[in-house]
């Protein structure tokens, strides 16, 4: 079957690299990343980028930024990469993990307003394999405890709620530029914002703590170094100009594969609100009703893999299920849709949609074979 691969690269990323290799800056201090961060930030509809090495280090940042430490609590959905959790961790605080909605796997509004305290100190979203988030509840329940929200945006490169894209909604967006993400170099990330105050605070942070036109060798404030290299922002530049495009193609194969297979019984694959008019489709995610399918979801796993479609049969556990959280070090409200998705949901990767509609029609008619069997 013709799945393409992922990553892919064309002469654009070769051409900005030899930009990059032939200066006598190959480090962050590139003109090449403050233009990345400018036209990422544009993209995403925010004011301000900040780079970093990778997406785990801009949701660390932003945590720290917003001075979030012991004593404080931040809601988190269940369900997510670990890196979502550990970023409150490691400021102190303690994730309070929530359940999500059965038919987006994001965040449920209802779930993160009954978990609120007096020591909530923000709220941190994943827009998981791609759509958004209710960001209108979401926001909403944020501006009447006043506490922010951060955007855990690594799946959304490009989606948007009512217009809006991802990133632009919270006090800052964090996104990944990790190797299966929709553009990538491998390694990186991004935090995007519309607040000047964060976004001046944030830059520092990741910067040793100097401030823009100051001296390089003050230090105002105790930080780190998450630059990115040119070398990183190169290949991203690249890739950014081809993501618009991208999207079109993975949302057009989308719905010829959702309607090539409407009429599976049991077969359920993720729903997006209304509001979200365009979607990165990072993951194409589904669950299976083992009652109406015929199959447990392993065993639907087992088969479509033989039929050479790449396919993870979702995560082993939710955030809390993790031996570094079985012991403590966190706060675990109910959470029976997550625990569900962990026996009966699975997921694609974006590059099965990547393909043109012949392909398409072969991958859904060999789902259709291993339904079969």
């Amino acid at each position: 079957m013709r799945i393409p691969a992922w990553p892919i690269h064309t002469e654009r990323e070769i051409e900005l690299l030899r930009q990059v290799l032939n200066s006598p800056q190959w480090g962050g201090f590139n003109e090449i990343v403050s233009r990345l961060e400018s036209e990422f930030a544009a993209f995403q509809h925010c004011a301000y980028g900040i780079s970093a090495a990778n997406g785990t280090l801009t949701l660390e940042a932003a945590l720290a930024v917003l001075g979030i430490g012991p004593g404080d609590e931040v809601i988190v959905p269940a369900i997510s990469f670990i890196s979502t959790a550990t970023a409150v961790s490691r400021t102190g605080a303690l994730p309070v993990f929530v359940d999500i909605e059965p038919e987006t796997f994001n965040m449920d509004p209802e779930r993160a307003a009954e978990a609120i305290t007096p020591r909530t100190k923000a709220i941190l979203p994943v827009h998981f394999g791609g759509p958004l988030a209710d960001m209108d509840r979401l926001g909403a329940l944020a501006a009447e405890h006043g506490i922010p929200i951060v955007e855990d945006a690594a799946h959304a490169h490009g989606s948007e709620w009512n217009g809006r894209r991802a990133g632009s909604f919270g006090v800052a967006g964090s996104f990944s530029f990790q190797n299966s993400k929709v553009i990538t170099a491998g390694e990186g990330g991004m935090l995007t914002s519309n607040d000047a105050g964060f976004a001046e605070r944030a830059r520092s942070f990741c910067n040793q703590g100097r401030r823009i036109g100051e001296n390089y060798f003050f230090h105002y404030t105790l930080a780190t170094n998450y630059r990115i290299s040119a070398l990183q922002a190169a290949v991203l530049l690249a890739q950014l100009e081809r993501l618009p495009e991208q999207i079109c193609l993975r949302e057009r194969n989308e719905r010829l594969l959702r309607s090539e297979l409407a009429d599976i019984p049991g077969l359920r694959f993720q729903q997006a609100h209304r509001q979200v008019n365009v979607h990165s489709h990072y993951l194409l995610l589904g669950r299976i009703d083992e009652r109406e399918f015929g199959m447990t979801r392993d065993e639907f796993h087992r088969a479509v893999t033989a039929q050479g479609i790449p396919c993870t049969p979702f995560y082993p556990h939710p955030l809390y299920g993790n031996p570094l959280y079985r012991n403590g070090g966190c706060r675990v409200m109910s959470c029976p849709v997550a625990e569900a998705c962990v026996r009966d949901a699975f997921w694609f990767p974006h590059r099965v949609l990547m393909g043109d509609e012949e392909t398409t029609r072969e991958i859904a008619a060999a789902i259709r074979r291993a339904a079969r069997r």
